[in-house]
């Protein structure tokens, strides 16, 4: 009790000094320690040496934001879902804690412009700078506070807030299984082949994936890595499909091209 009470007199007393005010902008909370969240935002290519000899930034704090992240989301979901399989669940977590939206929020919360970087990185193409960034945060956040105050901060700050979570659960559809599925149920072999791995203009890489159904090339679909690229591909046969069954009977069927797959130099 006595040490709850410390604590608050501490919290009010840094309340609108920096660093702690420019923290309490993207948590919506003052910082205790604030040392664990100055390392959050730390980079390692503006680490710092230590007496020992180590090299000190986020990595380590990113790596145990990464697991409760991934819990908490997990907690959040599977109470909020009460009737939804284990692969629905998956699904709708991997969209949430997926690298692209992370580096979303970090910006949607402001992390972004306290993060510590060297000018020789350009955080705006290697953007997951900023992803790491709020991984490390819950890091953070969980040092100083513990598993609850991640929990708040995760489902009030970043998901009710900046994650339209129905939605997203509406649209998980996992083609890929879908087409998978469909193909064992008819006893179809299928296989996905990368065709072509492209360097965007913006210093992006882009993956072509072919898919085949019975040694019929089907269609192709393009992703940021490969993984997305066969889920593109997946999407687009999985629809063919459906619009036409009996296109495996027809000869030379045409590929169908994924509308992404123009890319800009």
């Amino acid at each position: 009790m006595i040490k709850n009470i410390l604590r608050q007199i501490r919290l009010f007393s840094n309340a609108r000094k920096e660093p702690y005010f420019s923290f309490y902008k993207v948590l919506g909370f003052y910082p205790d320690k604030i040392e664990y969240y100055q390392l959050a935002v730390r980079h390692k290519s503006v680490s710092i040496l230590t007496e020992s000899g180590n090299q000190l930034s986020n990595e380590r704090l990113e790596f145990l934001g990464d697991a409760v992240l991934n819990s908490v989301v997990t907690d959040f979901l599977y109470r909020k879902y009460e009737d939804q399989r284990e692969g629905f669940l998956t699904n709708t977590r991997s969209k949430i804690v997926k690298r692209d939206s992370l580096n979303r929020l970090a910006v949607e919360i402001g992390l972004d412009k306290l993060v510590k970087v060297t000018k020789y990185v350009n955080a705006h193409t290697n953007n997951n700078i900023y992803g790491n960034a709020l991984e490390a945060l819950m890091g953070a956040i969980y040092l100083d506070f513990g598993y609850k105050k991640c929990t708040a901060f995760v489902e009030q700050r970043l998901i009710k807030t900046f994650v339209d979570i129905d939605k997203l659960a509406e649209d998980e559809v996992n083609f890929k299984s879908k087409i998978i599925e469909w193909c064992q149920k008819n006893r179809l072999q299928m296989d996905f082949v990368l065709i072509e791995e492209i360097l965007s203009g913006a210093n992006k890489h882009i993956f072509k994936t072919q898919l085949n159904i019975q040694g019929k090339t089907i269609c192709e679909g393009t992703g940021s890595n490969k993984k997305d690229s066969q889920q593109n591909a997946s999407r687009i046969g999985y629809h063919l499909i459906i619009s036409n069954p009996d296109i495996l009977n027809e000869m030379n069927p045409p590929i169908l091209q994924n509308p992404e797959s123009i890319v800009e130099t």
